[in-house]
């Protein structure tokens, strides 16, 4: 049975003359059709390419021209900083100078009130101490103070 399946000839794959006629036309204009294709894409992948090149050149100018900007911006508030903190250390400089002022002042002031008080006080003792110095005994007192004469017996 094998040898009767495998002695029947098999018929040849070839294809008439016509159709590969035909066939060749379509598939040259196919290739050419490909080929216009493929010229089209790669004029898009360029202008593609150029663009994004463009595109990164742009970015990188942009970025750059923003570094540079804040770069001032920081040097600029730097700058500021500093003069604000030496303007506070003036200020706080002034501030304790006139605060020692006030308080020097005032020290003053009370001593002042102070020793007012005291010389009001002393002078007042000194007052009275004067003027029990000065004042006339009293006649008892003088009385007592008097020199009697020696009597004789």
């Amino acid at each position: 049975m094998a040898d009767s399946d495998s002695s029947t000839p098999t018929p040849p794959l070839t294809t008439p003359l016509s159709s590969k006629k035909e066939n060749t036309v379509p598939i040259g204009s196919k290739i050419a059709e490909l080929t216009e294709s493929r010229a089209e894409l790669l004029t898009r992948i360029q202008g593609l390419k150029q663009d994004l090149q463009s595109w990164r050149s742009k970015l990188d100018t942009q970025v750059k021209t923003y570094r540079d900007e804040l770069s001032d911006l920081k040097k600029s508030l730097n700058v500021e900083v500093d003069q604000l903190k030496t303007e506070f250390q003036v200020l706080r400089t002034t501030l304790q100078q006139q605060q020692d002022d006030v308080t020097a002042s005032l020290k003053n002031l009370g001593l002042h009130e102070i020793s007012q008080d005291t010389k009001e006080t002393a002078n007042s003792a000194e007052i009275e101490k004067k003027s029990d110095e000065v004042q006339p005994p009293s006649s008892e007192e003088h009385s007592s103070m008097e020199v009697q004469p020696p009597v004789s017996e």
